[in-house]
């Protein structure tokens, strides 16, 4: 159960990392005429994130309660593969990575790091992370169920983030 812990541990203070750069991005994009798009369903990523991590929690403590934990070191290999690919994300973007929908007026879309090949790679990381953690463990519901209901809340966010940047939806 110490694996699950630490690796429960990491990816939450990650998040939180994460949340601090982008909120310093979001006011560093602001200060210089950001605007937000699509904020109303900013929300609803909040709170599929954290309903992951109760479902995943809950899964996980009762799958196990009074047996050996089970540890897929597979999907382990592709979740530090996705964490690989989130920091290039974070890095291609720099300044403009965020985790809500902020546009600055007259400037080029960036097409580097994964985004030279792919339009939306991030959402492609969270997706295979939604699948990976908890098949890490064996929690095949919370496995199953979260990379559908991000798929579902992608039908939304695309394409407003689609129109913030002036492509063709």
């Amino acid at each position: 159960m110490i694996y699950f812990y630490i690796i429960l541990a990491f990816i939450m203070m990650q998040r939180l990392v994460e949340l601090y750069i982008a909120n310093k991005n979001e006011q560093w994009m602001r200060e210089r005429g950001g605007i937000e798009i699509g904020s109303e369903h900013y929300k609803l990523f909040i709170f599929l994130h954290i309903l992951f991590f109760i479902f995943l929690i809950i899964e996980v403590t009762t799958l196990y309660i009074g047996s050996e934990l089970t540890f897929n070191f597979y999907f382990f290999l592709m979740f530090f593969l996705a964490q690989v690919g989130r920091v290039w994300c974070i890095l291609s973007l720099g300044k403009f990575w965020n985790t809500k929908i902020i546009v600055l007026p007259k400037v080029i879309l960036i097409k580097k790091g994964p985004y030279k090949y792919i339009k939306h790679p991030n959402y492609v990381i969270v997706f295979i992370e939604l699948f990976v953690i908890p098949a890490m463990f064996g929690a095949y519901v919370t496995a199953f169920l979260f990379p559908v209901l991000h798929l579902l809340l992608l039908t939304i966010r695309i394409p407003s983030e689609e129109r913030a940047l002036g492509r063709r939806v």
